[in-house]
């Protein structure tokens, strides 16, 4: 199994008397009820592992946006792979 990076953000379409925000969180928690190690920044989210398997979280969360009344869902997505797999941590640690 490569270890990888994905980073994504959804931007969903919601009517007038919603806040985007609150439906984007519930994006959010479809990541953190996934177990995936994840970091979330002011842009987007990033999540290591698998990816099969993260590709199916960013699925999921876009689908959370629809079911929490967004009509649709524009979704970017980042994948940063190396064959021998690649951290968030190798990347971020000359900064923390």
């Amino acid at each position: 199994m490569t270890v990888v990076n994905v980073g994504f953000q959804v931007l969903p379409t919601v009517p007038d008397h919603m806040n985007s925000y609150e439906v984007v969180d519930k994006a959010i928690e479809v990541v953190q009820r996934s177990g995936v190690k994840y970091e979330v920044g002011a842009m987007e989210t990033v999540m290591e592992g698998e990816m099969d398997e993260l590709l199916e979280i960013v699925k999921k969360a876009k689908q959370a946006c629809i079911d929490a009344g967004a009509s649709q869902v524009m979704t970017h997505i980042k994948i940063h792979y190396r064959p021998e797999g690649v951290s968030m941590d190798e990347k971020l640690e000359k900064y923390r």
